[in-house]
């Protein structure tokens, strides 16, 4: 790509682009990208001279601009290397296949710019915001009337202000030295993280084990919290899931209301992947209990199908996100609080300046209707299971993890003489998938053992394209030589 001074208007002895003109090309090069992604690479890493390329030539500004040919090139060569995602056929982490009226909704966001902190700066999107808590809270969770939140970056964020606010409700500040909290062996790990951030030491932090289905085991949890109290500790915060990341396991959510409230234990629920089967009528039942939890986390790109920077927080007391972040300046004294103009949402949360996130998602819930999210949130359940009754049918596979939630554990396990390491074996089937662009089904360890894991969500992924990906799997690794190390097994 030869350097250039020529204006971002136009090209050299061009006449000058209008913004409207501008906008449509770089419109016109997003829908490009987004109606060919099924047929890019699903993995592409930066190779050394390529990474060196994009520092040195394309990283820095100039003084004067570059054309507009010249920057959406940089834009394609710099964006096609990374993982993409929202592939149908990316299976790795938690996917986020974002629909198309996600980043429409996110671009018509984007163009009105709006300062989502207060009500005097954001009147219509917190409207909507607000509406669209109290819909997801009370009618979707069943949490009561007083229920509210935030939307926020995503989970991780989400649990860190749901746990600020159970140490804000349950601990006095003297106290916090001797607080202990429960997660189990499978909670995800931006909960521990949140918790450092909030000054608690990993000896505050117990990680119980879970059963064989991969959930909270309530009588080792039991066992945890007699010990506490018996060396003085406090009890105060109790983290279930709803729908683990390695396996879409949904702990046992009534068990644990009434452990918490025995105790008098926060109970914050991490729904951050697993909470959008609640709009489903076939998966709901699976979170019986989940009304009764103190918090939730739920992030909208995973499973609501948004693009990146969409979660929400939710709580049983708003007031309580206000008592932990309401503040107050001599420089917002415009925009302070009345009853009149509530909510000013940066009292509800971390942030003070924050975009309109809500409203990418109104503008898809909108736009598809909540029948269409229904049916694409069930077709990822019963693509999981469709990959397990696959494998079923071939042999040598074992499954680790049976399909749940969307997602599949399962692992390549041979009956030869010899065979040392089946970790190493089911690396290699992972790594030949993804180099030879058949899928990305990355790897995770259950229990100690090497996993293949599958998340298949994303709506544009057919029956027959799984069915080919399982024993595209199954080729693969017929054709590995055997492994020479000996970890795992």
């Amino acid at each position: 790509m030869a350097d250039t001074c020529d204006t971002i208007n136009g090209v050299a002895g061009s006449e000058p682009l209008s913004q409207r003109d501008v906008a449509l090309r770089v419109l016109d090069q997003c829908l490009s990208e987004r109606e060919t992604i099924s047929s890019k690479p699903i993995v592409n890493i930066l190779a050394p001279d390529v990474t060196t390329r994009i520092r040195q030539s394309l990283s820095r500004p100039g003084r004067s601009p570059l054309s507009l040919d010249t920057l959406l090139d940089a834009a394609d060569v710099i964006f096609r290397h990374r993982v993409r995602m929202d592939h149908p056929r990316f299976f790795g982490f938690i996917p986020s296949p974002a629909n198309h009226a996600s980043w429409l909704g996110e671009i018509l966001n984007s163009a009105y710019n709006t300062h989502a902190g207060s009500w005097m700066q954001s009147s219509g999107p917190s409207a909507v915001e607000m509406e669209l808590l109290n819909w997801m809270a009370c009618e979707i969770v069943g949490f009561p009337t007083t229920a509210g939140g935030c939307f926020v970056s995503g989970g991780s964020m989400a649990n860190l202000t749901a746990l600020t606010v159970a140490r804000d409700q349950k601990l006095k500040f003297e106290d916090r030295p001797r607080a202990v909290v429960y997660l189990s062996t499978q909670t995800h790990s931006s909960v521990v993280k949140g918790l450092k951030v909030l000054g608690f030491h990993e000896d505050q932090i117990r990680m119980i084990a879970c059963d064989s289905d991969f959930r909270i085991s309530v009588s080792d949890l039991k066992d945890a919290i007699t010990v506490d109290r018996s060396s003085e500790k406090i009890p105060f915060l109790l983290v279930g899931s709803a729908g683990t990341t390695n396996t879409g396991t949904i702990d046992p959510l009534q068990e644990l209301a009434d452990l918490s409230v025995k105790e008098g234990l926060w109970f914050h629920v991490d729904g951050a992947y697993g909470a959008s089967a609640l709009l489903s009528r076939s998966q709901r039942p699976l979170f019986c209990g989940i009304e009764r939890c103190d918090s939730l986390s739920w992030d909208a790109h995973k499973w609501l199908f948004q693009t990146y920077g969409c979660g929400m927080v939710l709580v049983r007391e708003r007031k309580m996100l206000t008592s932990s972040f309401s503040m107050s300046a001599e420089y917002v004294q415009d925009a302070m609080e009345t009853e009149e103009t509530l909510p000013n949402f940066w009292n509800y949360g971390i942030e003070l300046t924050r975009p309109a996130r809500a409203m990418k998602l109104w503008f898809s819930l909108q736009f598809e209707g909540l029948d269409k999210i229904e049916s694409q949130i069930e077709h990822g359940v019963e693509m999981a299971k469709l990959a397990e009754r696959t494998l079923q049918g071939l042999s040598d596979w074992e499954v680790l993890s049976p399909a749940q939630l969307g997602i599949l554990c399962f692992r390549y396990r041979p009956d030869k003489p010899g065979l040392a390491s089946l970790d190493a074996l089911n690396q290699k089937i992972s790594r030949a998938a993804i180099e030879e662009n058949l899928a990305a089904p990355l790897t995770t360890r259950l229990n100690g053992v090497l996993t293949l894991r599958i998340c298949c969500i994303h709506p544009d992924l057919e029956e027959d394209e799984m069915t080919r990906i399982i024993h595209g799997l199954d080729r693969i690794a017929q054709r590995q030589p055997e492994p020479e190390t000996t970890n795992g097994g």
